[in-house]
Formats: structure tokens, C-alpha cells, sequence
């Protein structure tokens, strides 16, 4: 980034993609005007009438998935066959929703103590800001666009700025699909305009994906200009590995959860606690499975992960390690920066995981696994537990039933898997406690983060 605008690199050649000119601050204000103006018109449409440009984009997104895929894999550097993915999930919750959204957002009538009438409707509020991520460049913005524009609300969209690329492409995919010009606006801007956004009066809600630092100063901004606000922050997520777990299932599904995306996932696995009686066996099959991972050239099928999205994110990652081994943990695999271009790093394991390490209390954004013994099933929670985060987490047990009860009764996240690991489902809700930040998307929640819970009545004489 520069002054002027944004250069987009890709991190498997580091070679510059392409350049993008900021914004003038007379246009940015012209851009939330012409959003405004949309919505008025919008907010109009019956939520069959928006659910029906919903299909249509969910449509153009599998009409396009090569070209957007492509061209997510060049800007961040994720696997090809995991941008196509992203692509079907995205389209999936375009589908979801405007199939889910007529009964979620429908009037709701009520009969009042005195026998009067009472009616509530959930009314949409106007421009909703969106600051989201590199890490997933589609999935991002689709999981709170779509909810907003079902909602009838106007959508703004300042994507990370080495993915801007897949912002204004995904910009192209809406309106090709008839969703009306300047209703969801890409803003390629600095953060100092980003504050403008906020302060503007046209501006009704902000949500943020990102880290609980990004988190603090826009809660701040956004709660300082008194706008309602979702934040999905970052997580060290545990994964609880009870004695009577199928290790081969768990084994599975927690090397995918730190390594999918390249590690750079939110809700990735990133503290794999085990307890003592299958400490060892557990160490032994995932180390094995971790010094297997290929890592290289993300266009191809030959490797399990591609490069880191930045270079600083590189540095960032080794610098955490490096910290923890210092202060007492030993690296198992991995551990050491490759030589080469691309911002490489390889699929590591640390033991010896203590609190005052990074590999314990701190997120590790990327391939590297921080393994813990606990004494049991009780010492293996209040260790998940001990953590300023509560985004995901996972628990592997024969006893399905069991781990469901530790779940809802003990783990302090807002999700849980059991016996896997995955991405968001479109019915379920997504977000997190504690330093996880707040507010719910998916599930039929997110269309009501930023809507007018509205009570109309007439009252009984």
C-alpha cells in the first residue's frame, strides 16, 4: 500500500498483480450517497422479490468460479481446489438465505395484554459498513452482504487491501446478476477515509472481521458514532482429544484444521490438547501426519498448502515461534523459514506449551500446532478454557453424547465441533465470546444484526 492506492502481490511468486488508486474523498462520499439512494429504492422490494436476486447471484458466482477462484489463489495464495470451494460455499449461502429469509424476517403478530393489536417488523436501517479480511476473499464478504441486502439494507465493502482484486470482481458479480448499481459499493480507500465511512450519517452499522486489535479500535469508532456493530475477531481455538477417542478420526480432522487455508483460518485448530493416556499415541500419528504436508506452488494438485497471503504475516508467525521455544517449547517438525521465493512456512508442532508462550495464549495465524497434555477429560477444559478467546473449538470422543453435554454445558466458545473439524454451515450460527468478538452471522441471525426491530400498536381503550 502506498499513498496513492494499492499494489495487490501474490505470495507464491511475489510478483505485483495489479494497482489500485485510493479514492478521493469527495468520491467517497459521493459513493455512500449513491448507496443511500439505492437502498431507498430497495428497501421497497418484498424479501421474495431480494431473495430472487439472491439465486441469481448464487447463480453468476458458479457461472464465474473459475475466473474468481483464480484469481482468489493469485492475491492470498490458497490452494486452487479450495478457492473453488470457497466458490460453492458462497453460492450455497446466496441460495440459503433467500430460501430461509421470508419466514425469518417476517411480521409477527401479537396480541396485546389489553386485547389490543400489536404487529412487529424487522425493518431494514440503511448502509451497513463491512471492513473484512484477506483470508477468505469471497466467503467474507457474502456472509454478511447477502444477509444485509436480503434484510433490504445497502452494503459497503473495504476489503484487505491484498485482495482487492476479488473485491471489485465479486462488485461485478452482484450486478451482473441484477442487483441494482451502487447498492453493494467496493471502497478503495485508506484507513484514516475508513473513519470517514463510520462518522458518515448515511451510515447505519459497521461489522468487522479481523484481529481483537482491529476490533478495539473500530468498536471504538463505531460505538464513539453510537452505530450498532458486529465483530468476528480472532481465536486460538482448542481441540480436546479424550482418551476414548478414534484416533485416526482425530488424527484426520485436526491436521485439516490447522492446515486448511493455509493455516490462516479463524476458527483453524490451533491448540490440540490431549489428555495423558493418549498423550503419546496422539503426538506420535500427528507429528507423523504434519511432517508430511507438502507445501508449494498452490495452483497445483501436488501440495497440501500453499504459501502465507504477506510476508509480515510470515515474519509475524516464525517471530511467535521462535518467542515460545524460548520461553520453554520444543518444535517437534517445521519450525524454520524456507529459502526461495514465496512466502512459504512449514507445517510445524510445538510441545511444552506453557502460559507466557505465544504458542499458548496468543493466535498463531498460520500452519503451526501447539500441543498440550492435560491430566484428563476436566484438565483438558479448563485449559481450552484458559484462553482471552472463545471463537471455536473441538472435542474428539467416542461418546457422542458426552461431547455434545461438554460442549453446551462447559466450553466458553460459540461454536464446538465434535469429531470433526469444518467451515461455517449456513444454518448454524457463527461467531464468538470473550476477545471472539460479538454478534452472530449465518443461521438466519445475521439478517437481523441490522435491522429496526419495530413494535407497532394499537392499544385497547
Amino acid at each position: 500500500m502506498s499513498d496513492k492506492g494499492i499494489t495487490t502481490i501474490n505470495p507464491a511468486t511475489e510478483e505485483k498483480l495489479d494497482f489500485y488508486p485510493f479514492m478521493t474523498d469527495h468520491e467517497l462520499t459521493g459513493a455512500i450517497a449513491k448507496c443511500h439512494e439505492a437502498f431507498l429504492e430497495w428497501k421497497t422490494k418484498t424479501v421474495e422479490e431480494r431473495g430472487k436476486v439472491l439465486k441469481a447471484i448464487g447463480k453468476k458466482l458458479k457461472d464465474n468460479k473459475a475466473e474468481l477462484a483464480k484469481l482468489m489463489t493469485a492475491e492470498m495464495g490458497k490452494l486452487l481446489s479450495q478457492s473453488e470451494q470457497e466458490v460453492d460455499l458462497c453460492a450455497g449461502i446466496c441460495d440459503h438465505t433467500a430460501k430461509i429469509a421470508p419466514k425469518e424476517l417476517a411480521d409477527e403478530e401479537r396480541e396485546l395484554p389489553n386485547g389490543g393489536r400489536g404487529l412487529i417488523t424487522y425493518s431494514p436501517i440503511g448502509v451497513i459498513y463491512g471492513i473484512q479480511p484477506w483470508n477468505y476473499p469471497a466467503y467474507q464478504v457474502i456472509r454478511y452482504a447477502i444477509a444485509n441486502l436480503v434484510a433490504g439494507n445497502g452494503v459497503l465493502l473495504k476489503h484487505a487491501e491484498s485482495v482487492t482484486g476479488c473485491g471489485e470482481k465479486i462488485r461485478e458479480i452482484f450486478e451482473e446478476a441484477g442487483l441494482p448499481k451502487n447498492l453493494f459499493t467496493t471502497l478503495v480507500i485508506s484507513h484514516n477515509q475508513s473513519d470517514k465511512v463510520i462518522n458518515n450519517d448515511l451510515v447505519r452499522g459497521v461489522t468487522l472481521t479481523g484481529s481483537p486489535t482491529a476490533g478495539e479500535i473500530i468498536g471504538e469508532k463505531a460505538g464513539k458514532a453510537l452505530k450498532p456493530m458486529v465483530l468476528e475477531l480472532g481465536s486460538n481455538d482448542a481441540y480436546i482429544v479424550l482418551e476414548d477417542a478414534d484416533l485416526e478420526v482425530a488424527v484426520e480432522a485436526c491436521v485439516k484444521g490447522r492446515i486448511y487455508n493455509n493455516g490462516e483460518t479463524c476458527i483453524a485448530a490451533k491448540r490440540f490438547i490431549a489428555v495423558d493416556a493418549i498423550y503419546e499415541d496422539f503426538k506420535r500419528e500427528f507429528v507423523k501426519a504434519m511432517k508430511d504436508i507438502k507445501h508449494g506452488d498452490p495452483t497445483s494438485d501436488e501440495f497440501d498448502m500453499g504459501p502465507m497471503a504477506r510476508k509480515d504475516l510470515r515474519e509475524d508467525l516464525h517471530t511467535q515461534v521462535q518467542n515460545s521455544v524460548k520461553n520453554g517449547a520444543k518444535v517437534l517438525c517445521g519450525g524454520e523459514l524456507p529459502e526461495g521465493k514465496g512466502y512459504y512456512y512449514p507445517s510445524t508442532v510445538m510441545e511444552n506449551i506453557q502460559p507466557g508462550q505465544p504458542g499458548y495464549d496468543d493466535e498463531l495465524f498460520g500452519p503451526v500446532a501447539s500441543l498440550i497434555k492435560a491430566k484428563d477429560a476436566d484438565d483438558a477444559m479448563r485449559i481450552a478454557n484458559d484462553s482471552r478467546f472463545g471463537l471455536g473449538g473441538g472435542i474428539f470422543s467416542k461418546d457422542e453424547d458426552k461431547a455434545f453435554e461438554m460442549a453446551s454445558k462447559h466450553f466458553d466458545t460459540g461454536m464446538v465441533f465434535v469429531n470433526s473439524f469444518g467451515l461455517a454451515q449456513p444454518n448454524m450460527p457463527f461467531g464468538g465470546v470473550k476477545r471472539s468478538g460479538f454478534g452472530r452471522e449465518h443461521g438466519g441471525f445475521g439478517m437481523k444484526e441490522f435491522v429496526n426491530v419495530k413494535a407497532i400498536m394499537r392499544l385497547q381503550d
